[in-house]
């Protein structure tokens, strides 16, 4: 990396959060490392860090919180959460709450340096302009079109949102209610319904390569293969 990345670090824990500061500073991050929720909040606001590493138990403000209230701000901004919580539920819980990442203590500085490295690459696929190619369709995220052969197909702003993450994650289910309070900002009946006529028009729109699927997984949300 040519420059140094801003991150936020949110951890209560003033040794681990140290150890897990210099450890990042030896690899081109700038690290602002606040030891509760709220301070947290404000180095955020202050400083407009690149991705953020929260965990998820800490005073004033838990880190869950926090990341909703950054996400009604910033819909695109990764966050990998740190927890001693071991759970299924409470891995999906995180990413219910706008987490891209969850990683669990004990960890290695190693693993999270990867993981922050995958975010940030994404991250980068959206700001460089770059095209995705999916089936015999090319995706451009920022100008929100689908290319086929010599066609153009314009696609809306919450298309190109909901179609960039259903091709994050292709061959794995998209989950249901991550992506509708991630897009919508709750899961309630009427924006499921909503999201469910969206992704009949990108059905539609990608119905001339007969290799793109988005199926309907009950109960869960929907996986795009290809």
């Amino acid at each position: 990396m040519n420059k140094n990345i801003k991150l936020l670090l949110a951890e209560d824990e003033p040794s681990l959060g140290q150890i897990v500061k210099e450890s990042l500073e030896t690899r081109n991050f700038e690290v602002f490392h606040a030891l509760n929720g709220e301070e947290a909040y404000k180095i955020y606001c202050k400083e407009q860090p690149e991705i953020l590493v929260l965990d998820v138990m800490m005073p004033k403000k838990d880190g869950f919180t926090l990341a909703q209230e950054i996400r009604q701000e910033n819909a695109t901004i990764p966050i990998i959460f740190l927890t001693a919580k071991s759970q299924t539920k409470d891995v999906i819980d995180g990413f219910k709450h706008g987490g891209n990442d969850y990683l669990k203590k004990p960890f290695s500085m190693e693993e999270l340096i990867v993981r922050v490295h995958n975010l940030l690459d994404r991250i980068t696929l959206k700001r460089n302009n770059e095209s995705i190619s999916i089936g015999q369709y090319v995706f451009n995220y920022e100008k929100q079109k689908l290319f086929f052969n010599d066609q153009t197909i314009i696609l809306t702003h919450r298309e190109s949102q909901l179609l960039y993450h259903l091709i994050e994650r292709k061959n794995e289910v998209l989950d249901r209610s991550f992506i509708l309070k991630k897009l919508w900002g709750n899961d309630d009946f009427f924006n499921a319904r909503s999201m469910d006529v969206f992704i009949s028009k990108l059905r539609k729109k990608l119905q001339q390569d007969i290799s793109i699927e988005i199926i309907n997984i009950r109960g869960y949300g929907y996986k795009l293969t290809c």
